[in-house]
């Protein structure tokens, strides 16, 4: 067994908050944001990307509140190449107790070519941008947007100038997801190898899925020498998403054998972050997703059932209490007391209040009435729609009722309480779900378009829950609701209304620099 004391230190810098939440419409509401930076500390996380200080008002205040609250992390904000971005960024993440700056810019050719900055111009900014939060703060991190289709010799060139500036940690981005792991490694030793003082900073490595080999690519650079890997929970991210933060961790562990490498995360906290990012961002996870997907730990066939029973080792490379996931999905009923779910809720991660407890324990009653069993995702889907609806939202469902058929007209007398005050209204449409939006359109008027419309069962049997994702899309505005209920006609109205409220919240928040993107 390798001697864990003696092997390197890679650090997790998870990007959830930014990079993650610039996926078109995973944005997360500042209570969101706070709740997930939380528990990105708790289980771990060496540092959090929390956002990009000077894309709005709302996420300056929700990295300056995430800098506030951390009690182990590093909290970082993005900026660019300016010094107005900077500025920025330090007046939000000097909250922390250990704040860092990362500054970037795009240093491809075809990146070089949108500021229409020749090759010396763009170093000059550089080293001017890279000393000027250098000055503010001891942490600077610099990347090289693009990194990997960006010329070598260039690319040696201004890390040089960013190491000489001060940045301490130089993170070699594949923005597009356009590397392979040997380019990867190459890259990552060629640039320890050849520029000066790179034995004094650390080197990261940012990959992005594009292709399927983000997770693999980050790996190998760590094999070439990084030592701080950049990734979301979940892969989260634009596109095809970012490097899967589980992925890499477990990965870590399970083959620490040929892959001698330290984290310091928990990861038995990891099923639990991930179902909730999964919850807040709309972005469900698919169910042959590595390490947190539903059917990563379940086993049909007959001879997969039958090594499981002999030993769980015969197909199980790592064991589900590893990541947090409960070795058994004990069955609630509408027998259970407040003690059983209670102690049924602290094992999927909810530690409640007794008031908490009391107002769940209803919700749980009422299920259980229409459902003979009730299972850990049944629980885990109530949870989430008791936060939504806690929340105190301007649109709530009262009544549904809906009328279909194959002959009967298709309608929905719907009574929709807005600012605390009950509307009703029967519309008719295709289908019961489209009369259902219909009538909610009737009565909360919007110029929203219906991006998507997404249903999966939560459990088997026809007395599942069904979790409904709605996206809408306003003047560039992508906002996500969710929610689950047995009826699926029900569960789409409480969606529609939760994307509603989202829609609502961003209206309010909304900044003309909110259209400020990256894609570092």
């Amino acid at each position: 067994m390798t001697d864990k004391t003696k092997q390197d230190r890679v650090v997790i810098f998870d990007t959830t908050l930014r990079d993650g939440e610039q996926s078109p419409g995973a944005t997360m509401t500042h209570e969101e944001k706070l709740e997930i930076a939380e528990m990105l500390d708790e289980m771990g996380v060496d540092i959090i990307e929390a956002g990009f200080p000077i894309a709005s008002e709302g996420d300056f205040e929700a990295v300056t509140a995430i800098a506030e609250q951390a009690q182990n992390a590093v909290i970082c904000g993005l900026a660019r190449a300016q010094i107005k971005d900077i500025d920025r960024c330090w007046e939000a993440v000097k909250h922390a107790k250990r704040p860092r700056i990362h500054t970037f810019i795009g240093t491809s050719p075809l990146h070089r070519a949108i500021p229409n900055l020749n090759m010396d111009e763009m170093a000059e900014r550089i080293h001017d941008t890279v000393t000027h939060a250098r000055n503010l703060c001891d942490n600077v991190q610099w990347s090289p947007m693009d990194a990997t289709r960006t010329e070598h010799d260039y690319l040696c060139r201004v890390v040089e100038i960013a190491i000489k500036a001060g940045a301490t940690t130089i993170n070699i981005p594949d923005t597009v997801g356009y590397t392979a792991p040997r380019e990867s490694a190459d890259l990552i030793r060629m640039l320890v190898e050849k520029v000066p003082g790179a034995d004094e900073v650390t080197f990261a490595t940012h990959c992005h899925n594009d292709l399927g080999m983000a997770t693999a690519n980050a790996l190998a650079a760590v094999e070439a020498g990084a030592r701080q890997i950049e990734c979301t929970i979940n892969g989260l991210g634009e596109r095809a998403g970012n490097t899967a933060l589980e992925e890499v961790v477990m990965a870590l562990k399970v083959r620490n054998d040929i892959m001698p490498y330290r984290t310091g995360i928990d990861t038995t906290k990891i099923m639990n972050i991930s179902r909730r990012v999964a919850a807040v961002s709309g972005f469900p996870v698919q169910f042959n997703k590595a390490i947190v997907g539903k059917n990563a730990f379940a086993h049909e066939s007959g001879i997969h059932q039958d090594g499981m029973l002999k030993n769980a080792e015969t197909f199980e490379i790592m064991r589900p209490e590893d990541i947090g996931l409960a070795a058994t999905n004990l069955v609630m009923g509408k027998h259970s007391g407040r003690a059983a779910l209670r102690a049924k809720l602290k094992d999927l991660g909810y530690d409640l209040a007794d008031n908490q407890l009391n107002d769940v324990f209803v919700r749980f009653k009422a299920l259980a009435d229409r459902k003979k069993e009730v299972y850990d995702d049944d629980l885990i889907a109530l949870m989430t729609d008791s936060a939504s609806e806690a929340a105190g939202d301007q649109l709530q469902v009262k009544f549904l009722r809906v009328i279909c058929g194959t002959e009967a007209p298709q309608s929905a007398d719907l009574i929709l309480t807005i600012d605390g005050v009950d509307h009703q209204v029967t519309a008719q449409g295709d289908g019961p779900v489209d009369a259902t939006f219909n009538a909610i359109k009737k009565l909360f008027p919007h110029d929203a378009r219906l991006a998507l419309f997404q249903v999966h069962a939560v459990t088997e049997g026809t007395d599942a829950q069904a979790t409904v994702s709605v996206r809408l899309e306003e003047d560039g505005k992508i906002v996500t609701g969710q929610s689950s209920d047995t009826d699926t006609v029900v569960a789409s109205a409480k969606a529609y209304v939760s994307a509603l409220n989202n829609l609502i919240w961003r209206r309010a928040k909304t900044k003309p620099e909110d259209e400020l993107k990256s894609v570092s």
